[in-house]
């Protein structure tokens, strides 16, 4: 098919190159005129943005609302009781941990910085929360000493069930790739929350890896 092609091409050069000079200029002419005729008109310029409208979206923007007073529930000390497995086929490994959370930049973010064990080893980590005004979600990072990724998850608050839902993505090490992630916080109460993680197994099913149990220190 390749010399075919090739052989094609270059008969219609031949052909082209020995054609009269009238047919040349009227080749030329005909295709001045398609040129022309094929052209797409210019995309009218973008329009900026009305400077009311735009002021008022992004006070809305960056207003704290319901959400952010929400988040603001779980500031202070918390001391979690942990359930972690690791292989599904093996018992599951027992710790504690201590969570300490704050609101920062005016209330619109809260803070968490953790500190326990994992696998008799000390463990660290801290994320960031916010609510997103203008996307209507939970926004949430996390960071630990355990990696060098870092975890991205966004969701929802259910009210009637008092459950924060969210889903995203945490590198794989043995690939590199991203895999998936999932976090249900219930709150029991102002003092207490349970929270449980999902995350792909080693042959991508979804599995539980943690659960915990978190009352506030008082």
């Amino acid at each position: 098919m390749k010399y075919f092609t090739q052989t094609i091409l270059a008969a219609s050069l031949l052909l082209f190159s020995c054609s009269g000079s009238g047919d040349g200029e009227k080749a030329k002419t005909d295709s001045s005129t398609t040129t022309k005729a094929e052209a797409k008109p210019e995309a009218a310029p973008a329009t900026a943005p009305d400077t009311a409208a735009m002021n008022k979206a992004w006070a809305e923007f960056m207003t704290p609302g319901a959400m952010h007073k929400w988040m603001e529930k779980t500031n202070g000390t918390w001391e979690a009781d942990l359930t972690q497995w690791i292989d599904p086929k093996a018992p599951p490994m027992k710790s504690k941990a201590t969570i300490v959370q704050n609101s920062v930049l005016g209330g619109r973010y809260v803070t968490s910085k953790y500190t326990g064990t994992m696998m008799g080893a000390p463990f660290e980590g801290m994320s960031t929360m916010g609510y997103d005004n203008a996307k209507k979600i939970f926004v949430s990072t996390w960071i630990d000493n355990v990696g060098t990724g870092m975890v991205n998850m966004t969701g929802t608050y259910n009210e009637a069930t008092k459950t924060l839902s969210l889903r995203g993505t945490q590198t794989n090490p043995m690939n590199g790739k991203d895999g998936n992630i999932r976090e249900e916080m219930s709150m029991v109460d102002d003092d207490t929350y349970t929270m449980v993680m999902y995350g792909d197994d080693y042959a991508g099913k979804e599995m539980k890896f943690m659960e915990a149990t978190v009352k506030r220190k008082k």
